[in-house]
């Protein structure tokens, strides 16, 4: 893994308020090409909430976010999947009635057989790109370790499977950031090694990068350059697992004020 020194995301000020209540308070983060940064913080924190306003999910009420240097503040979840924003979600988002492979093929960009005149005009074409999507989606599925689920319906797969096939998902768009959103939820630790194995993998052998939400602090550990905290929708701690350990505050937020 070979972290750029420029940032691929780069989030300013960032607010989210809902009536009087701020659930995203001055927020200001980077994400740096090939780096794996963890959000973590108690539960109303404003972990979801930053990434519903990043990833186009919700308006923020103020601040900006920029993607490779443009200002993608406002975007909406469609662009900026286009642009190589893609987000996974703590219950999963699959498509219960449809196959593994088919699940992977509709998350691929530019289906020329979504346009009904080139199927009119270049049906060769169309035929061609298909089978390249029906392969990438196959490969994809063997790296997960899921080729043996190819042809089952998304919904009778596990949680663990759920987690690895939305990690796929992005995959088949070619992400360049990726936001995971506890992807250790629910999921047996055998299933969680290997989610980590694939987050690894694909962090230090393809170049992803990473931005995830997680409460399970060995998966943090295990996967992190680099840990923010929030708390009460501000940025309380920005730096390694030993800092967030060693750092009072960061206790007191979890456990409450050790003082009598």
């Amino acid at each position: 893994m070979k972290i750029n020194s420029g940032p691929i995301l780069d989030v300013r000020n960032l607010g989210k308020t809902y009536g009087g209540v701020r659930a995203v308070n001055d927020v200001s983060f980077q994400v740096n090409k090939g780096e794996i940064v963890g959000i973590i913080g108690p539960n109303g924190a404003g972990k979801t909430t930053t990434f519903n306003v990043i990833a186009g999910a919700e308006k923020p009420s103020g601040g900006e976010v920029f993607l490779e240097g443009a200002n993608v503040t406002a975007r909406s979840t469609e662009q900026l999947y286009h642009l190589g924003l893609a987000r996974t979600f703590q219950l999963s988002h699959e498509y219960p009635k449809m196959t593994a492979l088919e699940n992977l093929m509709v998350a691929s960009k530019s289906q020329h057989g979504e346009n009904i005149f080139m199927n009119w005009l270049y049906p060769k074409l169309v035929n061609e790109r298909e089978a390249d999507v029906v392969q990438k989606a196959s490969e994809t599925l063997e790296f997960l370790g899921l080729k043996h689920v190819v042809h089952e319906l998304a919904g009778n797969l596990s949680g663990g499977q759920k987690k690895l096939l939305e990690l796929g998902r992005t995959m088949m768009a070619d992400a360049k950031l990726i936001l995971l959103d506890e992807p250790g939820a629910g999921v047996n630790p055998t299933l969680m090694q290997k989610i980590g194995d694939m987050i690894t993998d694909l962090n230090e052998n393809r170049g992803y990068t990473f931005c995830l939400i997680e409460h399970d602090m060995q998966l943090i550990e295990r996967l992190c350059h680099r840990i923010i905290v929030l708390v009460e929708g501000r940025i309380l701690l920005e730096g390694s697992m030993d800092d967030v350990r060693n750092n009072s505050q960061v206790v007191d937020a979890y456990f409450g004020s050790s003082d009598a």
